[in-house]
């Protein structure tokens, strides 16, 4: 048969192991072209990234021509790749050969041209940037040169047009965690203590994360919990549910971090922005707590909690109402005058409660008062006057007892007043720095994902 015949006539007299030039001064060109199918894995932690590509070759061998007329008018033959010499080019990043598949043949053509056709599971090295994870795009290399010969003995070229290769995603596929943005090539020499140079085409593969998986298992969640931190600001400050409902919080989002420390990506250079972020997040609900914790026990009722200092009534319940537009400074400023004119009655009643000289206007009724009053005094000889004087010391001991007790109340209120526009203050404090650091990151990944 004409294949038999033709095989036979190419392969009785080959010398696979030189290169297949009949003049040692001719170079022989390798064009080369590349496909990337599929992105397998990104390890980042291990700097690795493992694609698989259709990887094709071209060359021409001087020794595998014929005249197509005497065999059957054939123009073309597979040929083992065993059998004939083919270049020896290599990925420079390769860490580790990969489960490809094995090609036995190659395609020849009557004018001696080449084609090496094949699939690689490419395994190389790649300096990836995790700083901007889930929004990082990723660009690697893949340097094909020989590894041997120079660039007199082996050139490379490029097999189609750079704008070809640069957008072809006809293979890809497009359902994985990653999406292919384009695959830039060129050209270079590479030579090595001014010796010999080598020929070197670098294919740059661009990759994008997807990334809604992550903003869903990991953004959400913890915006979730910073709004119920904030929600909780609502709960009256004086109550210690607040204190709970904070630590709860604190709880569980420590709980989200060390489950989702797996799904982090770890390097040994650098920490990817969003875990700054659930730092500075865990930050803030500890801040929150603390405030918490201070508010109440500025508002917490103690029989030996003293007065409030005047400046800082004139900081808090006067000026910072103003400034915070709160609409009760007009009951806390009417409270403050209330605490006052209680202070003064209570001083009041202490001087009128002492034994002044009672004096009257008509004469009958001094008369009248006189004659009571020495028959009371009468009476009480009398009686006893023992009785009498035990019940005035319990109507006096009742009498600075409820006082005491009053003078507690309105230092309680006082405080309690205090709390309330101090905690307005520090939660509006709080917030305000909450959406500060919310629109910087935005801002700094929506700039970087349009980059």
């Amino acid at each position: 048969p004409a294949l038999r015949r033709l095989s036979h006539h190419l392969l009785a007299r080959y010398q696979k192991g030189t290169r297949p030039v009949r003049d040692w001064r001719t170079t022989t060109n390798v064009a080369i072209d590349l496909m990337v199918y599929a992105i397998l894995s990104v390890d980042e932690k291990n700097q690795v990234l493992t694609t698989y590509i259709w990887y094709r070759q071209h060359w021409t061998d001087e020794f595998l021509k014929w005249e197509p007329a005497r065999f059957d008018n054939l123009t073309q033959i597979s040929l083992p790749v065993e059998s004939i010499w083919v270049p020896d080019i290599l990925i420079n990043e390769f860490v580790d050969v990969g489960k490809s598949p094995h090609v036995p043949y190659v395609y020849v053509s009557h004018h001696g041209e080449v084609q090496n056709l094949k699939p690689i599971q490419v395994m190389t090295a790649c300096s990836l940037d995790i700083y901007n994870f889930p929004f990082d795009v990723q660009n690697c290399s893949l340097t094909f040169t020989s590894w041997l010969h120079h660039i007199r003995d082996i050139n490379l070229s490029l097999w189609r047009q750079p704008e070809l290769v640069k957008f072809d995603r006809s293979v890809f596929m497009n359902q994985g965690e990653w999406e292919l943005l384009y695959v830039l090539s060129r050209f270079q020499e590479f030579s090595v203590n001014s010796s010999d140079s080598y020929a070197e085409m670098k294919f740059y593969v661009v990759i994008r994360r997807r990334p809604l998986f992550y903003t869903v298992s990991l953004l959400l969640p913890s915006i979730f919990l910073m709004v119920m931190d904030i929600v909780g600001f609502y709960l009256p400050p004086h109550s210690g549910e607040r204190v709970s409902f904070k630590i709860t919080l604190l709880l569980g989002y420590s709980v989200f971090l060390i489950i989702v420390s797996d799904t982090l990506p770890a390097t040994a250079v650098g920490t990817p922005l969003i875990g700054i972020y659930f730092v500075v997040c865990m930050a803030l609900l500890v801040i929150s707590l603390t405030e918490t914790i201070l508010i109440v026990r500025l508002v917490h009722k103690q029989d030996l909690q003293p007065h409030v200092p005047e400046w800082v009534k004139h900081l808090l319940l006067e000026r910072a109402t103003i400034l915070l537009c709160i609409r009760d400074s007009k009951k806390f400023s009417q409270s403050r005058m209330q605490s006052l004119d209680t202070s003064r009655q209570v001083e009041n009643n202490d001087s009128t409660a002492k034994p002044t000289s009672y004096v009257c206007e008509d004469p009958r009724e001094c008369g009248a008062v006189g004659g009571t009053r020495s028959s009371l005094a009468f009476a009480g000889r009398a009686e006893g006057s023992a009785a009498l004087q035990e019940v005035l010391r319990e109507t006096t001991a009742i009498r600075q007892l409820l006082e005491k007790r009053e003078e507690f109340r309105d230092v309680a209120r006082e405080w309690l007043q205090v709390g309330y526009v101090l905690d307005v203050l520090l939660f509006r404090v709080y917030l305000a720095a909450v959406l500060a650091y919310s629109i910087t990151l935005g801002t700094l990944w929506s700039v970087w994902r349009d980059a």
